[in-house]
């Protein structure tokens, strides 16, 4: 943490401190936990993301701005996953997703050395080698290359969901549209694969609500996830700042989220009115630190890395 820290200092990045308690709780899909205020007699969330204040930061005129802190997710635990977790958030204006490419890339293979004096690690008995460059490659290609499904060539869901079920894999209900079918079957079958460092990049635009169009690709955006030993390590976009736009890709995770879906955004009048006012072009990066302290820590699950991990009570 200190590495990340002091990496991100010399560069000018602005370490600036977001508020936990929020009216709204967004910029991830994920089920906040709820509390209240008394004094205010209102409804407040624990933050799942840091996403929308800091880029209220780059819209007031902080051009470049992280934090790192402590997230909460009302999720479940497993051996990657913990309720409260720490992630740093990273926000660049005049940035776009290569250069949060190339600023991971940079970063962690820095505080790789610093930590373990190099970039070649064993983890869990395999080795993982993160000298830059890393691998770059779309998820349509991934998903192509394991599993032999060309998504591009699919003009019906109807298509895609009997191809799907050809391979063997289960249709969630919930997959409504061609762009979540392709990540549902990148979550099944491609990640726990991806070994070494591998950038996935232009995502369908439907799991993406906070990300840019792509400039040339049609239905995508974009974004890119960094996954190692088989699980994401980050988050990064060129982020989303036609106002227009934003409030419509956000009206439609709140009517998915009113239809049940209780991880979809909702929607945070604050955050439109700072688009309306005008953010620049920004990169924005997320790097969950715990699956990175596992990594470099040579760690099997996230409990032991973090000092107090919530487990269930004795006698339950």
């Amino acid at each position: 943490i200190s590495s990340i820290r002091r990496w991100l200092d010399q560069r000018k990045f602005l370490e600036i401190e977001t508020p936990v308690l929020q009216s709204e709780a967004g910029g991830a899909e994920a089920r906040p936990f709820i509390t209240h205020h008394n004094t205010l007699d209102i409804p407040l969330y624990l933050r799942i993301a840091t996403e929308l204040h800091l880029k209220r930061l780059v819209v007031g005129g902080f051009e470049r701005v992280y934090e790192l802190g402590r997230i909460f997710r009302n999720e479940g635990i497993s051996t990657r996953h913990n309720p409260e977790f720490t992630s740093v958030e990273v926000y660049q204006a005049f940035a776009d997703y290569n250069d949060m490419i190339e600023l991971t890339e940079k970063m962690l293979s820095s505080v790789a050395i610093q930590v373990c004096g190099t970039t070649k690690l064993s983890y869990q008995n395999i080795e993982i080698d993160l000298t830059p460059p890393w691998r770059r490659i779309s998820m349509h290609d991934l998903v192509l290359e394991f599993t032999g499904i060309n998504f591009n060539s699919f003009q019906d869901i109807k298509d895609a969901s009997f191809a799907i079920k050809e391979y063997g894999l289960d249709v969630p209900s919930e997959a409504d549209s061609i762009g979540r079918l392709l990540n549902e079957v990148f979550e099944q079958v491609v990640e726990e694969k991806l070994i070494q460092p591998t950038f996935v990049i232009d995502y369908p635009i439907e799991i993406s609500p906070l990300a840019k169009k792509h400039r040339s690709k049609k239905g995508l955006v974009e974004r890119f996830e960094l996954f190692i030993a088989g699980r994401e390590l980050a988050n990064a976009f060129t982020e989303l700042t036609d106002p227009i736009d934003q409030r419509s890709r956000l009206e439609e995770q709140q009517a998915r989220r009113l239809a049940g879906d209780l991880e979809a955004h909702t929607l945070d009048e604050d955050f439109l009115n700072a688009l309306e006012i005008g953010m620049p072009p920004t990169g924005g990066l997320g790097i969950g630190i715990d699956r990175l302290v596992m990594l470099l820590t040579n760690s099997s699950s996230i409990r032991d890395v973090i000092a107090f991990p919530l487990l269930r009570p004795e006698g339950n």
